[in-house]
Order: C-alpha cells, then sequence, then structure tokens
C-alpha cells in the first residue's frame, strides 16, 4: 500500500488507526470527502482515494496550511528553513502576527511541530528535525494537486457533495473533548452531525472514542470496537469507535 505520512502533527491525528479505517471502506465510491480533515493521515495514506477528493476542516489556519502547502509549497519551505527548536523562537513565533498566507502557514506548522499535544501553546522540550519535515513538502505537494480543498460547516459540505457514490469519512471531535480544539464544536454538533449523516445518499465510515453517548447516538449501526497505542500516554490502550451505515 502507498505509504505516505501526513507533514503535521495534529490533535487525535489518525496515523494508528488509518489501516483499520480504510479496512472498512467500501470497495467502490467515486468520490471521497476527508469531513473534520485535520492532518489528513488517511487521505495520505493511498495515492489516490477516488477519482474526487475533497478534503475540508472548520480551523481555518489549518484549511490555509494545506492550500499553501498545495500551491506554495517552494515558498513555505523557505520560511520554515529559517525555523529552530528553540523555546525562545517558539515564544516569539507564537506571540508575532502574520502578514501573508504563507507566513502565516509557516508559524502555524512551526508551533504545530514544536508543542507539546500540538496544542500550539507550550513548547514540548523535545528534538525535532524541522528541516527534515519541510523537506517532505514537494511530495506533499504532489499528492494534494489533486485535492479539493474547503472550509464550511460538516453539514454543509455533506449537503452539497452527497451522492450515491460518495464516501465521506468523519473524524469529528471526540465526545467529551471538545475544548480542545480552536474551531468550536459542541455537544449539540454531534447530535446534528448523526442527523445530518442519517439522510444522505451515499455512505460513511466515522471514527469516534468508545462511549455510551456516542453509542447511543449510533444505535442500529455498524460499530466496530478498536484498540490502539495511546498518543500521549506510553503503555496505554485506547478503545474508539469505526462506524459505518453499509455492512
Amino acid at each position: 500500500m502507498f505509504d505516505m505520512n501526513s507533514f503535521i502533527s495534529w490533535i487525535g491525528g489518525k496515523k494508528l488507526l488509518r489501516d483499520e479505517i480504510i479496512a472498512r471502506f467500501p470497495e467502490k465510491y467515486n468520490r471521497y470527502i476527508e469531513v473534520f480533515g485535520g492532518a489528513a493521515w488517511v487521505l495520505f495514506r493511498k495515492d489516490r482515494h477516488a477519482p474526487m477528493e475533497i478534503y475540508n476542516d472548520a480551523n481555518s489556519d489549518l484549511v490555509n496550511l494545506f492550500r499553501v502547502a498545495k500551491f506554495h509549497a517552494d515558498e513555505l519551505a523557505r520560511q520554515l528553513d529559517m525555523m529552530l527548536m528553540s523555546r525562545e523562537m517558539f515564544y516569539d513565533v507564537r506571540d508575532t502576527s502574520c502578514v501573508t498566507d504563507i507566513q502565516r502557514a509557516a508559524r502555524f506548522w512551526y508551533l504545530l511541530q514544536s508543542s507539546f499535544g500540538s496544542d500550539g501553546r507550550s513548547f514540548a522540550c523535545r528534538p525535532k528535525d524541522l528541516q527534515r519535515a519541510a523537506a517532505r513538502l514537494p511530495d506533499v505537494q504532489k499528492r494534494l494537486s489533486r485535492v479539493l480543498i474547503e472550509h464550511k460547516d460538516f453539514a454543509a459540505l455533506i449537503r452539497q457533495y452527497d451522492r450515491p457514490d460518495a464516501l465521506f469519512y468523519c473524524d469529528p471531535p471526540y465526545y467529551g473533548t471538545e475544548d480542545y480544539y480552536t474551531a468550536e464544536f459542541t455537544v449539540a454538533d454531534h447530535v446534528r452531525l448523526r442527523d445530518c449523516l442519517a439522510g444522505i445518499k451515499g455512505k460513511f465510515v466515522l471514527s469516534y472514542n468508545d462511549c455510551p453517548e456516542v453509542r447511543e447516538l449510533y444505535q442500529g449501526y455498524q460499530i466496530d470496537t478498536v484498540e490502539r497505542q495511546h498518543n500521549l500516554k506510553p503503555g496505554e490502550r485506547y478503545r474508539e469507535l469505526i462506524i459505518r451505515n453499509f455492512e
């Protein structure tokens, strides 16, 4: 299988679960939509999922970074070439405003790469080769060349791209973790997402944390329980759900 990693770190990234998720995709679909794109680990796992591919996220900094990586990878790499793993630089970058979209993208990428848990606020205190990570941008640009990048509310996006041959992969903020994300997502949005997916013509695959609230919301759908290594607690296992509206 094509094996390309995401070029960023992100809260709730699906690096450790992407193969389990893709294994549950249907055999055929002509449009692939990542509704809560994040770091796009599932997108990058294949060289192409479908003739039409769409990446969407509610976080404007994230969407700007993906757009700049797609259209201005060389300029972004030049900005990143001047950045080092340094506490002083981290706080300077964090507290400095940007003028251009490319500067904004470089700032956001740097904060994700050099912060603890990719929170963009606290310095990670660990070595990391930022130049090596930035050197992958030409490959990222090539992979994104055929991907449409959107910045829409999830319900509006699903309504716009829903077709019988569509596959929506949804990785929303997990239940009870909504405050970890910059883009607003409420408890009511979990219900709104369920209601939106209930009426689609296409298929969906949905990843969630294993909790009673989620199991109740999606009662009657195909629900698989999987385990993975905890991202921030070595040695601990974390249970998640993969939910879909087809066998």
